[in-house]
This record gives C-alpha cells, structure tokens and sequence, in this order.
C-alpha cells in the first residue's frame, strides 16, 4: 500500500445532480416506492458539488459506507449493577451509528459527502435521512429495506461524559446484497476518500475496499464495530486503520496500556500489510504511525467542558479524513481533527455534538 501523503481531487470525478448513476447498488429513497417512505422534500445535493466560477472541478466527495442507527440516549449516575435496576435522569433518541456519524460531521465541514447504508422501513429510519439531509449529506445511496428495523444503540451516558454502548446491528448487518451493483460502485469510484467502518458486514467493507484500491481512491477503515479480527483480504486494501486503544488491543491481542505497547501493538499491523495506523488515544490525544517512520503525535486541544465523548472519535476520523483529502500535511491533518473533536465533547448526542468548519478554524486560531 502506497503513501496517501499527499491527495489531490480526482480529475475523473464527475457527478452531478443532473448526471448521477441510475443503477445504483441501493434503492434512491428520492424516488420512492410504496414501501418506503418519503423523505423530507429538499435537495440532496445542496452541498455535494462545491464549483468555483473559474473552477470547472468539482471537489471529489467523501464517501462514507456504513452504519445509520438511532442512538437511544440515557443519562445515569453510574452504570448498574448485575441484577439491578437503576433510573436514568433524562433520555432521548438521537441519530447515529459510526457511519452517519462520520458523513454528517464531513457535511458539516462543508465537504461534498454521500452516505451508503441501509435504514428499515420504520420511524428510527426517517429520524435517520432527516439528520443525514440536515447535515448536507447526499442520500441517493441510503437503502430503505422492509425485513430488517433500523439499526439502534443504548447510550449510557455518565456524569463525567463518559459512555458505554450496546449496539444492534439491524438494516446494518441484515438485508444487504450478495454482490454489490455495478452501477452503484460509480460513485466509490470518483470518490477524493472512503471512510468505512465496522458495524456492517465485511463482505460489504470489503467489496467497496476493493473498488476503491481499483480506482486509486485511498480507503480508511475505522476499526470500532464489529469484536472480531479484521479479514486480511479487507486489510489488504486499506490505507489507513483507524482504531482506538481497546479496539487496538483487541485486534492484536497485545496491551496498549501505554506507548511503548501502543507501538508494538501498531507494528503488529504494519506487518499484518497496513503502512498507516491512526490510533484515538482518548485524553492522551493520538498518533499517527507511518511504517519506517517516527510517530506524529498530536496531543488533545482542551475542551473548557466535557459533556458528551460519543461522537469524538467519529468527528476526529472524519475530519481527519477531509484535511487529507484537501491536500494538508499529516500533522496538520492531526490537528484539524483534534480541533474539530474537541468541540464535539462540548455538546450532547454525536450528530447534534458536530462542529461546522469556521467553529473549528477559529478554534486552531485561539490555541
């Protein structure tokens, strides 16, 4: 796997709303059937070609195949206890799941985005498309599916902003095709990056991984989801894997309870074929490691409050991924996201918690 050092717009990127695929490997929900809903009556592509008067290029979007789910959020005093019932403060249902979380925080940044997933045919489905179109987010590639509900998760959110998740997988993991259409793959194939993640089949993961490789479009794989191994044939056609310390550790099967483990655990997976390893280190920031090169580490920017971290390692990713994309060094890559992450923390529930570029460029300014 080659150096993604350096990434410039695709010149073969050409989709536009007047042009986009009519064979896509998922049902456009902007032409309804009786089976699907209908969503809310504005442009999908409002923020998917950014063109310059003097400009005829387009931006290649970020494309993001992954996981839509409601996040059903509680807040608690501690977590319960084996056999006991506790009461929660507050709840509330929120849109989320890895994968919209990531296409909404890229939307917000004002990066032309599109979402490839799956939602069922239910009221979790709608709260779903609604926040992926409130965040600017292209869904002509979201697949509204009858025999499997949306995908949701329980947030149990802590005083100090810490959470645990349980997750089920729903439209995530069920219903999708054997082998994906051609048709659809087009829009992976002029795509500037494709972040994809864990809470969906591999077979999904890998399929997409490949076509990128195909097209020379680089591939980052957030590792959180799914607790088993990660297939060498999907590794294969990653250029950056992206996990946190648990997710680390339990890939390897080594400690990362600090750096020196961290560092054994990430060559480990250089020898596993991945060059780049971008690891979430929490409150001790993250680094990135370049196999045959020193580590870039880039420590947290402070938050004045921390109130919610569901979402920080999706904005970090994302985030990430857009800086790159825009042709930014590594390190500054780093920073853009620590910066974006850290504003994430200061708001409640992981979309709602996304920060909009300015808010993050005035950040960088102030630190």
């Amino acid at each position: 796997m080659g150096s993604i050092a350096s990434i410039t717009p695709s010149k073969h990127f050409h989709l536009t709303p007047s042009n986009t695929p009519t064979n896509p490997f998922f049902k456009p929900i902007a032409t309804p059937t009786p089976n699907q809903f209908n969503p809310k009556s504005r442009t999908p592509f409002r923020n998917l070609v950014i063109k310059a008067q003097n400009n005829p290029s387009p931006k290649p979007p970020l494309v993001v195949v992954g996981s839509a789910n409601a996040d059903i959020y509680v807040e608690i005093d501690r977590l319960p206890l084996q056999g006991e019932t506790i009461s929660a403060k507050t709840g509330q249902t929120l849109a989320g799941g890895k994968g919209a979380n990531q296409a909404v925080c890229s939307g917000k940044l004002d990066y032309p985005t599109f979402f490839v997933g799956q939602v069922g045919e239910d009221a979790h489905g709608k709260l779903v498309v609604g926040a992926l179109e409130d965040g600017g987010v292209g869904v002509d590639y979201l697949s509204v599916v009858s025999d499997a509900p949306t995908g949701h998760a329980v947030v149990m959110l802590q005083p100090d902003g810490q959470n645990s998740i349980i997750i089920v997988g729903g439209a995530n993991m069920s219903c999708w095709p054997e082998r994906l259409g051609e048709g659809g793959l087009e829009v992976v194939r002029n795509a500037g990056i494709v972040l994809l993640q864990r809470e969906i089949p591999d077979f999904v993961n890998i399929q997409v991984a490949k076509e990128a490789h195909r097209s020379g479009v680089p591939v980052i794989l957030d590792a959180g989801g799914a607790d088993g191994p990660v297939p060498s044939e999907l590794l294969n056609f990653v250029d950056i894997l992206s996990p946190n310390e648990t997710e680390l550790a339990r890939l390897t099967g080594l400690p990362t309870e600090n750096f020196e483990q961290i560092s054994k655990a990430v060559d480990k997976c250089h020898k596993l074929g991945v060059d780049k390893v971008l690891v979430k280190l929490g409150a001790k920031g993250s680094a990135l490691f370049i196999k045959g090169k020193e580590p870039i580490k880039q420590p947290i920017i402070s938050a004045s409050k921390v109130l919610d971290t569901t979402g920080a390692g999706d904005t970090f990713t994302a985030a990430f991924a857009i800086a790159l994309v825009e042709g930014k060094p590594e390190r500054e890559c780093m920073k853009f996201a620590a910066a974006a992450a850290s504003l994430c923390v200061q708001v409640k529930g992981a979309i709602p918690s996304m920060p909009d570029r300015k808010s993050v460029l005035d950040l960088l300014q102030s630190v």
